[in-house]
């Protein structure tokens, strides 16, 4: 093993050059590889940990307490089918004011239950106390960080006279309700509704869920479950920001893994065929076999661990920045996913060296049967009937002599081609995807900029400390900015939360008047709402709830309740969110008014200016210039960016490599032909044309499976939904480029080692001759 030991490292010194290329490619498929697999684990696993740590409710119901008594509803704990049970607690819905702990002014479902603990659903208490006694509340605070001690001791004006104070702060991973009291406030609210809380034994799918509860529920009376709510649905919507971007990320992923394998196994194995002669040599000095065998594999294993333990430390410094990224925004409770999961780090140290060993072995194998005069004489250039033969062919033709003996060159190493061919084809393949998607999200950053006249938001009230009231009223202020110059179209906004019969979280409404023009390119399905009582939402909203256009949902606030047909799905929404006219907010709230409004300029209109007249009007607005930016666009546009980057940087490499071992196994025929009268700049060509043929025919075998793969990719966007015109993105400049990017990798990776064997003078090639 000492020799084997110092035969490896004297051959990774000698072979700087390769021992470098097959470190770099094992670095940046490593990178690659990590970043895959850290956000396919972050967009399930800290919802799945916190969830199993609170004994979260698998499905929360909700009965009408008119048509089904409590002993009732205790008798379904014990039916088959249910693991465990809480309940039943009675659960109402109580109105709060706007800007209440920061809240939007709506309602607020409250259950009472005596004790935060439980067989199912234990509440975490983040601030305070639980509400033992009457008067005192506990808030859900769902978002992360601590709400602060400082907010304790609000106060809760309930109709009726009731007045709550906030004595502590939880967290429900069930999402079970918005707030908590003590069973006997619950009584003093004269709860309508009682809330059950089921674990089932199976609970992996929906019908599952759904079979389950009806089993628990048989005996019941008809008509007395009148909503439900499963973890399913809340997985789904803690993930939503991150499964839109899964799509690509995991196909990224799987492109990086597929370059990644092939590059590494066309690297490791030329490098192991290029040295037969040096097998040879070993052999002849008494190295037997397997310690031959050894030698290559330890020789290749030391760059290979090397560029996996930087390309993981370098996964996961750009992994943290990178799952921010993707889950800002998201509601996850207690759910952490700032941190990667060793599993990802150790799968790829462990996979990424196995895999170059892997790559290895076939070909020192072969080798091993080779006895010393045969793998002496295997290490020089391939056999002549291996390419000579199209050589001879495509030296009959009109072509350069360069370019003909180059574009025959491909034909001696088969296999060596193949394998590169299939890199390039992956590289360009990356390129069309990042180009697409690029070109759909920047159409889908210019919704509702179409005529290219800026956007002005305008808000009453200041913000933080500033909260000077307007003086102008509701009407009057939308009035003033339509009158101000420069303005084209103005929208007002009032937002409320309300309830959805059925659905024990609140839902956040936004109510529009004025300006219809902002939903002719927002809608992809059906249209805008015109009449109280009509609804749209983005695609999340709908999927979750289980909604379709033309499905009717009952909408509450205030004590008020309306009967609300979805009409139209937008391109994409808050999953917590829906849109509706304003004659549907006069129904349920008549004295509520606008607290926001966006103002449409004309193109050319000076922005700043609009804004400053705004807030000259009036010390109670503020208006600021919209940003054109969109955080969606950015996050892919930067993500496709990374993987294309390093994707195209390894096919290079792979490149480089395949030029660089032929190179070397065909320096006599380069000295040959040098001195025959070759000048530098033709063997430059020659060397170059042997692989612009493979990025040519790569680029075209790539564009069409990189069209394939964008299709896939938008198509499966969760909380977006594409139109058409922003998936058809292709065009015929376009797609030249595409063509032209094939044959880029394979002349970027050919560059440096043709210029090296341009350089090469005929005594140093032919002096062993």
């Amino acid at each position: 093993m000492s020799a084997v030991w110092r035969a490896s490292r004297a051959a990774v010194k000698r072979r700087r050059l390769q021992t470098f290329v097959i470190g770099l490619v094992v670095l940046c498929s490593t990178t690659t590889v990590l970043l895959a697999l850290a956000l396919l684990g972050a967009a399930s696993s800290p919802f799945d940990e916190a969830f199993a740590e609170q004994r979260g409710a698998h499905t929360v119901a909700a009965f009408d307490t008119t048509k089904v008594s409590r002993e009732q509803l205790a008798r379904t704990a014990h039916q088959p089918g249910v693991e465990a049970a809480a309940g039943p607690f009675g659960q109402a819905v109580v109105d709060i004011p706007k800007d209440w702990l920061w809240m939007a002014g709506g309602t607020l479902t409250v259950v009472g239950r005596a004790d935060p603990a439980g067989p199912v659903d234990r509440i975490e208490l983040l601030e305070g106390h639980w509400a033992t006694a009457p008067g005192e509340i506990v808030v859900n605070w769902s978002v992360q960080g601590s709400p602060g001690r400082e907010l304790l001791g609000s106060t809760l004006e309930i109709p009726g006279g009731a007045r709550l104070t906030v004595v502590g702060f939880a967290a429900s991973m069930s999402k079970s309700a918005s707030a908590w009291v003590s069973p006997e406030q619950m009584a003093a609210l004269h709860p309508a509704s009682a809330q059950m809380l089921y674990r089932f034994t199976d609970s992996s799918t929906q019908a599952e869920l759904s079979a389950a509860l009806a089993r628990a529920t048989s005996g019941l009376p008809k008509d007395s479950l009148t909503g439900t709510q499963t973890y399913l649905t809340l997985k789904q919507a803690f993930s939503a920001l991150a499964d839109s971007y899964l799509p690509f990320m995991t196909l990224f992923g799987v492109l990086g893994l597929l370059v990644s394998t092939l590059i590494v196994g066309n690297v490791v194995s030329g490098a192991v065929v290029s040295g037969y002669r040096h097998i040879g040599v070993l052999k002849a000095l008494g190295f037997t076999p397997n310690q031959v065998v050894a030698v290559y594999l330890t020789m290749l294993s030391v760059p290979a661990v090397v560029g996996c333990v930087l390309g993981t430390l370098l996964g996961n410094a750009l992994a943290g920045p990178i799952l921010k990224v993707a889950f800002t925004g998201i509601d996850v409770g207690r759910a952490s996913v700032g941190d990667i999961s060793p599993w990802v780090s150790v799968a790829c140290l462990v996979g990424m060296p196995a895999l170059v060993l892997l790559a290895a072995l076939v070909p020192a194998l072969r080798a091993h049967r080779l006895p010393a005069a045969r793998a002496i004489s295997a290490g020089g250039a391939p056999r002549t009937g291996r390419g000579l033969r199209v050589q001879r062919l495509l030296g009959a033709t009109r072509l350069p002599r360069p370019v003909s003996l180059g574009l025959g060159q491909p034909f001696a190493r088969p296999a060596r081609t193949l394998l590169t061919l299939a890199a390039i084809v992956l590289g360009v393949t990356t390129v069309t995807l990042a180009t697409g998607l690029t070109s759909t999200m920047v159409a889908y950053s210019e919704v509702g900029r179409e005529d290219g006249g800026a956007r002005i938001h305008v808000r009453t009230g200041g913000s933080g400390d500033d909260r000077t009231p307007p003086r102008l009223g509701d009407t009057q202020i939308e009035k003033q900015l339509r009158s101000l110059p420069g303005a084209r179209g103005v929208r007002a906004r009032a937002l409320a939360q309300a309830y959805m019969t059925g659905q024990t979280q609140p839902v956040f409404a936004d109510f529009y008047r004025g300006d219809d023009s902002l939903y002719d390119h927002t809608i992809v399905k059906g249209r805008a709402p015109a009449a109280a009582g009509e609804i749209v939402a983005g695609p999340a909203f709908l999927t979750q709830r289980g909604l379709k256009l033309g499905d009717r949902v009952t909408l509450g606030l205030n004590g008020r309740k309306i009967t609300a047909t979805v009409v139209g799905q937008l391109i994409e929404g808050n999953a917590r969110a829906l849109e509706a006219t304003w004659e549907s907010l006069a129904q349920l709230a008549p004295d509520a008014h606008a607290t926001e409004y966006t103002v449409r300029l004309a193109p050319g209109a000076d922005a700043r200016a609009y804004a400053e007249a705004v807030e000259a009007l009036d010390p109670g607005l503020r208006a600021s210039v919209a940003d054109s930016a969109n955080a969606g666009t950015t996050t892919v546009v930067t993500f496709s960016t990374v993987f294309t980057v390093l994707l195209t940087l390894v096919a290079s490499l792979g490149v480089f490599n395949t030029v660089l071992l032929n190179t070397r196994e065909r320096r006599r025929d380069l000295g040959m032909l040098k001195s025959i009268g070759m000048t530098p700049r033709q063997v430059v060509v020659m060397t170059v044309t042997s692989v612009a043929g493979l990025g040519a025919v790569g680029g075209l075998l790539g564009i069409p499976l990189g069209i394939v793969a964008h299709r896939l990719v938008v198509d499966h966007v969760g909380v977006v939904d594409f139109p058409p015109y922003m998936k058809d993105v292709w065009h015929a400049p376009q797609l030249a480029t595409m063509l032209l990017a094939g044959v880029a990798i394979a002349v970027l990776g050919a560059l440096v080692p043709a210029r090296s064997a341009a350089r090469m003078t005929i005594a140093s090639v032919l002096h062993t001759e």
